[in-house]
């Protein structure tokens, strides 16, 4: 009787731990009750009921990419599935997704309490990746309800959508309270910010099992230089499209924004701070000053793949809207010197499946009418490979950035790297294939890409979620064998 459920042969095992530069020995992956049992040469076939070859591939730790929003232009049910099923074509077998009450999500206010629930329900047997949530207090209740979902739901990561308080997720808005199903009587703003911060720093020292993982992140734009030059831009007859709506939320609103949620978290003293999906070199180099200010914080850096890849000349039409941006080449060349000096933690897609239908509005010309947001998951790890390790990024510091950094800073305690006792989540990658973004490839639903056309030199052929074959030489197989994860135990 075999003793070996799942045997992966001949792969070159990427290992985060490993010195950086090192070249992936030759290796096999044995994985019994979707755990990686042992990893050494030329283990025994005879041994295990199933054999997997691996044909000499990159085998990465499955991608924990930590930032994605399911639900958010699609039925979270619909999404849970779809968009799952695109994470696993780009090597993703751990999404962590963002989740608030308010419009869009599942357009309801409310407590924790009712709302979470619903959301578990929603998703429960339907994702094809292993999946967790962040939540974001939009109001006083859910500060108070922050410990009940640490213990009770595993939930150890929150966040602050730093613009909201005077403006919408697509532009202006006039009435915050109706889009954020907020009490009247609340304003989401920077003392609802502090409270928050206070909140998140409470439970911590309460739940000391759980403290090293209970994080909070913001997103870091700051509303009234967004409201007052997108009015500049929009009597500038010269600025157009992507450009125009980077102009619009200029970078320095990222840096300002930084400054204020970094000296929060110190009059606060919250020591873990996200701070994401920074797009430019002012937001970067104001993340860096406050890590010298406030030595005490223990700051995490984000960046996305798309602002690593796209900008707003070479993104395919308004298609690549966005919150941040995309920026000017410029920024974009900042952010990878930043990656290459390891000024940055992990690496993302902000995956935000939005259908043709919903994104564009009357003008498809009008960057202002269209929606925010863009699916992108489907090209995470191929992207970072390929461009990546052209810049002289090691497949180690890959590794790094798309898992290990990540699932450590989220509780993700048994995900993240390639080693006995840890989820058998691998992704296999080819790094001689070269192929062209097509939409029409994608499994997401969304029928458009601001990457269409781009040329890759890197591709996922197979991703395995705990011993699970979910995506086999370039097509997802099989039933959503996807679970909702616990996190900080």
């Amino acid at each position: 009787m075999a003793t070996t459920e799942l045997l992966i042969t001949n792969v070159r095992a990427v290992r985060p731990d490993a010195p950086e530069g090192t070249e992936p020995t030759v290796t096999d992956i044995a994985v019994n009750d979707g755990v990686i049992a042992r990893v050494a040469p030329n283990l025994d076939r005879a041994d295990a009921a199933r054999v997997v070859d691996g044909r000499g591939l990159l085998a990465f730790p499955g991608v924990v990419d930590a930032h994605q929003h399911w639900g958010i232009y699609n039925e979270l049910s619909t999404d849970a599935r779809t968009e799952s099923r695109a994470s696993a074509q780009g090597g993703v077998t751990t999404a962590l997704t963002y989740m608030r009450t308010g419009q869009y999500y599942l357009n309801k206010g409310g407590s924790y309490r009712e709302f979470f629930p619903e959301v578990l329900s929603a998703t429960a047997g339907r994702s094809y990746v292993d999946y967790a949530f962040h939540l974001a207090p939009m109001m006083s209740q859910h500060i108070e309800e922050i410990p009940y979902l640490v213990e009770e739901h595993g939930v150890t990561s929150f966040k602050i959508f730093m613009f909201y308080g005077s403006h919408g997720l697509h532009g202006r808005s006039a009435s915050q309270s109706d889009f954020l199903m907020i009490p009247p009587d609340e304003r989401y703003d920077l003392a609802h910010f502090e409270f928050v911060m206070r909140g998140v720093q409470k439970a911590r020292e309460v739940l000391t099992e759980y403290a090293p993982y209970v994080s909070l992140s913001l997103h870091c734009e700051t509303a009234e230089i967004m409201t007052a030059y997108t009015k500049l831009v929009e009597q500038d007859d010269s600025l157009s499209g992507l450009r125009a709506y980077s102009a619009s939320r200029p970078p320095h609103s990222e840096g300002l924004a930084v400054t204020i949620a970094s000296y929060l978290a110190h009059e606060t003293g919250l020591p873990n701070i996200n701070l994401l999906h920074l797009t430019s070199e002012k937001a970067l180099d104001a993340a860096l000053r406050m890590q010298r200010t406030f030595p005490h914080v223990d700051f995490r850096r984000e960046v996305t793949v798309g602002h690593l890849l796209a900008d707003v000349d070479t993104a395919s039409g308004i298609g690549g809207k966005v919150n941040p941006p995309l920026r000017e080449r410029d920024d974009v060349e900042a952010l990878w010197r930043h990656v290459l000096a390891g000024e940055v933690d992990w690496i993302v897609s902000d995956h935000a499946c939005c259908r043709d239908e919903v994104k564009f509005g009357d003008d498809r010309d009008d960057v202002f009418l269209a929606k925010s947001g863009f699916g992108g998951a489907e090209y995470l790890l191929p992207g970072l490979v390929g461009e990546g390790t052209k810049r002289g990024l090691s497949l180690q510091r890959i590794a790094q950035l798309t898992a290990w950094n990540a699932a450590q800073r989220y509780g993700l305690r048994r995900k993240g790297t390639i080693a006995e006792g840890y989820d058998a989540d691998i992704a296999l990658v080819d790094p001689t294939v070269s192929w062209t973004v097509r939409a029409a490839d994608s499994e997401s639903t969304q029928e458009y890409s601001p990457f269409e056309g781009f040329e890759m030199s890197a591709k996922v052929t197979d991703t395995f979620v705990r011993g699970n074959h979910v995506y086999a030489d370039g097509k997802v197989v099989g039933d959503p064998r996807g679970d909702y994860v616990r996190r900080g135990r």
